[in-house]
């Protein structure tokens, strides 16, 4: 699915597929964190059950203000992690939203259009970017 953005100067999800998005038109096809003020580092989480308190903490650090809200991209299907690891973001009363990662793709680039300060943590699992090419 192609998308458009609204504010060409944020980061913007210009299109995603099983085991892959493209950030400004760049192709990736692993996790990666993205901030709505323009930073973007790759997140070296390769599945689901390898997330720890770390790969969300890591998230304090993106940028020089803190988020808003951060939008958790699952993967293929929406599913939660364990609280506890989400502690260090709830104790700055930071918002977290968890869904799959395509919705994820989605609510960031409406987010970061209308100027909030949002970032996302897009889990790409490995093995997905084999499942197809666009």
């Amino acid at each position: 699915m192609k998308l458009h953005a609204d504010k060409p100067d944020a980061n913007t999800i210009t299109a995603y597929g099983d085991g892959w998005i493209a950030v400004n038109g760049e192709r990736l096809g692993h996790s990666v964190m993205l901030a709505s003020s323009g930073e973007r580092i790759d997140w070296h989480c390769k599945a689901h059950d390898a997330l720890g308190e770390e790969h969300f903490t890591s998230l304090l650090a993106l940028t020089s203000a803190p988020p808003e809200l951060v939008i958790f991209g699952s993967g293929k299907r929406l599913r939660f992690v364990r609280p506890a690891l989400l502690q260090s973001l709830i104790n700055r009363g930071i918002g977290v939203e968890t869904m799959d990662t395509q919705a994820a793709c989605r609510t960031f680039n409406i987010l970061a259009g209308e100027g909030r300060r949002v970032v996302a943590a897009l889990l790409i699992e490995s093995g997905d970017a084999e499942a197809q090419t666009p």
